[in-house]
């Protein structure tokens, strides 16, 4: 049966309401599959400019029905198509009959040149039953899929699926007597026409050396005749086979020739074979100490020396005379970064009589400062006596190998050193608590790969890693790694793969995904590999909505909320394949004067961020290492930037195509530390590329007071009002949905009091206070409420679908008045609209105890300022011009900070 026109699959609402709004006429209408019901389908219908959602739903016996207004009997049906057909009838219960099919759009084709959504045939309709001619297809491109799983023969995957799509004309020649299958042979002769040039390099080269080994007697080899007539002969299926089997037939044969010299080598000249000495595994080494160069105050030179082990920092003045001062790391208050000045910083310390000192430090570059502030750190970290971490570090690698072994060495990449901004090298062999390794076009076998990875980092840094998680599609791979102490405090590991290659089945393209929690912290790490070439930016863009759809990462409990909000922080990383969009030889003059910034200002990936495209409110480090692509293999002096394809002459300009972003819940602590790429690893066209991060982890809360041992004591979350304004023409009620692992279940607030549509596009919503529930966490105490969050989903009274997700710290909003907060809502990638209101979070007395968390020791400050007299007697957040961490939501303000919204100033 044909594909109904209506039909639009799995569309998010929002290309739905753009869809019908460019169709413009009333009675316009699509189906799309529901994003709350499995099975279920959505019907958006347009009237009168405002687009009304109703939800198909099918009954025990597939019956499908729409849910319509009150008073009209439910019809049932036994498919879509006649569902659709009666109503485009009036008086059914709709605003309007179905009066114009809105069409799906032609889809974009790859850079192969194939249908990007199915290599052009049609998308079945649901409930209709396939033809036997169409069914037969689709199994043998789910067998293919399934045998291929892990292949990294992409191209000839693509000729194969375009075999088994038109596959049906070689049957009915069977059906016809012609068993000849002559369009397979076309098929098979096309995808191996690259493998005869291939074949007779190697058997040339085979015959070389199977000649070397051969005793000088010897008759010449058959094989020699046999590739003298295949370098003159057309190419052909049987042709190909004879060289298949000589190939066959020297590899089989050499190595016995080999061995059997080599032997009567040894016997001729009395050779012993010496013995191999094993090396002894590198035990577990200290941290060294470590010594810096400083400037204090104007012109004094001192050298600051750090001993991690011993806990101390020790001062020593050049040329003073003045003696050695020893701080201990527990009289260390606070660590100051200026960020006016990159490389000062400022120690306060306690001394003997309680009273603060302040000193401030110069070091030769930005650098060193970060260097020492790390060492500094860990000093802390070691010396805490904690029984659970407060911070991580985390290090995640992206690398395109090209199809290529890797050198014997990944040192450099796995210890941050190259170009940009990369690890001090007195830091740089500090080994990290995670590794999270992402490469694509990677030949390796996944075991080899693994075991290749966790030696390496046994070299460089004595700790025998464990494995969280693999997870390969085809030659797009993810390996977790973490420190043997870490292991018991990692749970709920999921993987997930997606493929957006040709026609979305193939995995040359695509993601793969690993999640987990370590303690009571989510984390998320997604590693992709998107279509190539510079016009391909929109599927690049398409192929990132995929992922971020398709990608079943997290708690299944989250499964409804866009895919980044579902971690506490999420890695985003890969082959993205953005391009410049500059012309060749300017980019190339940029490059060698390192003129980076011009450059990422035509960076597709940074144009489309900044449109709202892809990656909203993601973070990225600054960029300052040239383009890791397109190099000429074996060195990093020389991009080359043409490439030939049986279409021509193809343009690769120098880009950034490999990169790392992040994304995490607002008020919580993560820093990069480093950014860069190597610039001594030239096995592929690529440059590895690495990142480092600095990221606050919590534990399983234990309160003092244990529930039960008196009255319990309840902190609440209160509500003054939320408005919410939504990129909609629909005119549906909405309630809002809480969840929070803080909550004992999902919460829901009544329906929306006030609603205003005035302004075309937009919808407007509020909520008082009566109509929004409070909100009573399991725990009460103000250390445990600092780390929680609050998921809220703005969902439709009748299709019960999200209209908007959104994210709040519950940190910014403790105390015993009302704070207001504002932030945007996404659904599937993309911002749907804004929300903003007024929170309290009360805490019972008794319960309002919290401490100083270590990634707070450390904070910046933008200028000057003294520190305080007195230290604190008791340990308390930093002040709030001392930022540890980014900030995540806006100031409180009276108006819109989004400017999309600042036609609502004024309106009710």
């Amino acid at each position: 049966m044909a594909a109904a026109r209506w039909y639009h699959r799995d569309i998010s609402q929002v290309v739905a309401e753009e869809l019908l709004a460019k169709a413009g006429r009333d009675g316009s209408f699509l189906v799309r599959d529901s994003e709350s019901v499995k099975g279920a389908y959505a019907l958006c219908l347009l009237f009168q400019r405002h687009v009304y959602t109703y939800r198909i739903l099918p009954d025990e016996e597939g019956l499908l029905s729409v849910q319509t207004i009150q008073g009209i009997q439910a019809k049932c049906f036994r498919s879509l198509p006649e569902l659709i057909g009666a109503y485009q009838h009036p008086n059914n219960g709709l605003v309007t009959p179905l009066l114009h099919a809105v069409p799906r759009p032609r889809p974009e084709e790859d850079s192969d040149g194939e249908d990007a959504r199915g290599w052009g045939h049609t998308v079945p309709c649901p409930g209709a039953a396939p033809s036997s001619r169409t069914h037969i297809p689709q199994q043998l491109h789910q067998r293919l899929q399934e045998q291929v799983h892990s292949s990294p023969a992409s191209d000839f995957m693509g000729f194969m699926a375009e075999y088994l799509t038109h596959h049906v004309q070689d049957l009915e020649a069977l059906c016809h007597g012609h068993p000849q299958l002559r369009h397979l042979s076309t098929a098979l002769a096309t995808a191996c026409r690259a493998l005869h040039s291939e074949i007779d390099f190697t058997l040339a080269g085979l015959e070389i050396l199977a000649r070397v080994f051969d005793p000088p007697v010897s008759p010449r080899s058959p094989a020699r005749e046999q590739v003298s007539g295949f370098l003159s002969s057309d190419p052909d299926l049987e042709l190909l086979l004879n060289k298949i089997s000589t190939v066959n037939h020297l590899l089989s044969s050499l190595e016995k020739k080999v061995l059997k010299s080599l032997q009567e080598t040894v016997t001729r000249h009395n050779l012993a074979l010496p013995s191999v000495a094993v090396a002894p595994l590198p035990a577990a080494r200290p941290l060294a100490v470590q010594n810096f160069e400083v400037k204090v105050g104007k012109s004094q030179r001192a050298a600051l020396t750090v001993d991690v082990e011993s806990g101390t920092v020790t001062v020593t003045k050049r040329g003073s005379g003045s003696p050695e001062e020893v701080i201990p790391q527990d009289k260390i208050l606070q660590l100051i970064k200026y960020q006016s000045v990159q490389s000062k910083v400022r120690l306060v310390c306690v001394r003997e009589n309680q009273k603060s000192l302040s000193r401030d430090f110069i070091f030769p570059n930005a650098r060193k400062r970060e260097a020492f502030c790390q060492l500094l750190q860990l000093m802390r970290i070691q010396h805490s006596n904690l029984d659970e971490p407060e911070i991580i570090s985390v290090y995640v690698g992206t690398w395109n190998m090209g199809s290529t072994p890797p050198p014997r060495s990944l040192a450099s990449w796995l210890t941050s050193r190259g170009l940009g901004r990369t690890q001090d090298e007195t830091t740089a062999c500090i080994p990290h608590d995670i590794y999270v390794i992402g490469t694509q076009e990677n030949s390796l076998g996944d075991r080899e790969w693994v075991e290749f990875l966790c030696a390496s980092l046994k070299t460089l840094m004595a700790i025998d890693y464990r494995v969280v998680a693999l997870q390969c599609l085809w030659s797009i791979k993810i390996v977790v790694l973490v420190k043997p102490e870490h292991q018991r405090r990692i749970s709920h590991v999921h993987t997930s793969s997606v493929k957006t290659g040709i026609a979305n089945t193939l995995g040359n393209k695509g993601a793969v995904g690993v999640s987990f929690l370590f303690n009571g912290t989510s984390f998320g790490f997604v590693n992709c590999h998107l279509a190539s070439g510079s016009e391909k930016t929109h599927r690049r863009n398409q192929n990132y909505s995929d992922i971020l759809h398709s990608l079943a990462l997290g708690d299944k409990r989250l499964g409804g909320f866009d895919l980044t909000l579902r971690f506490t922080h999420l890695f985003w990383f890969g082959d993205l394949n953005y391009r410049l969009d500059m012309d060749v030889q300017d980019i190339l003059s940029h490059i060698v004067k390192k003129e980076f910034q011009a450059l990422l200002a035509v960076d597709q990936l940074n144009m489309e961020r900044e449109k709202n495209k892809v990656f909203l409110q993601f973070s990225e480090g600054d960029i300052s290492f040239p383009p890791t692509y397109r190099y000429e293999r074996g060195t990093r002096d020389t991009y080359v930037w043409q490439k030939s394809k049986p279409t021509g002459m193809r343009i690769n300009v120098p880009s950034w195509c490999d990169r790392i972003l992040w994304k995490s819940h607002p008020e919580t602590h993560v820093v990069c530390n480093s950014y860069g790429c190597t610039d001594d690893i030239m096995t592929s066209d690529h440059s590895p590329v690495f990142a480092t991060f600095e990221v606050g982890v919590t534990s399983q809360f234990v309160p003092k007071e244990a529930p039960g041992s008196g009255p319990e004591a309840l902190a609440c979350i209160e509500w003054e009002s939320i408005e919410v304004i939504l990129k909609t023409t629909s005119r549906s009620k909405c309630y809002i949905e809480f969840h929070s692992y803080c909550l004992e279940e999902v919460q829901r607030s009544g329906e929306n009091t006030f609603q205003n549509c005035d302004i075309p596009g937009f919808l407007k919503l509020g909520w008082s206070s009566k109509h929004l529930p409070v909100l009573n966490p399991i725990l009460p105490d103000l250390e445990y409420l600092g780390d929680q969050h609050l998921l809220l989903s703005i969902k439709g009274v009748e299709s019960c679908e999200s209209y908007g997700e959104c994210c709040l710290a519950l940190r910014s909003a403790i105390g015993s008045t009302a704070q207001q907060f504002e932030t945007s809502l996404f659904h599937r990638g993309e911002e749907t609209g804004s929300v903003r209101g007024w929170m309290r979070v009360r805490v019972p007395r008794g319960r309002s105890g919290t401490r100083e968390r270590l990634y707070e020791w450390i904070s910046f400050e933008e200028e000057d300022a003294e520190p305080a007299a007195e230290p604190p007697t008791c340990p308390k957040p930093a002040p709030q011009r001392l930022r540890s961490r980014p900030r995540s939501l806006p100031e409180p303000a009276t108006g819109y900070t989004n400017p999309a919204y600042f036609i609502f100033e004024g309106v009710p």
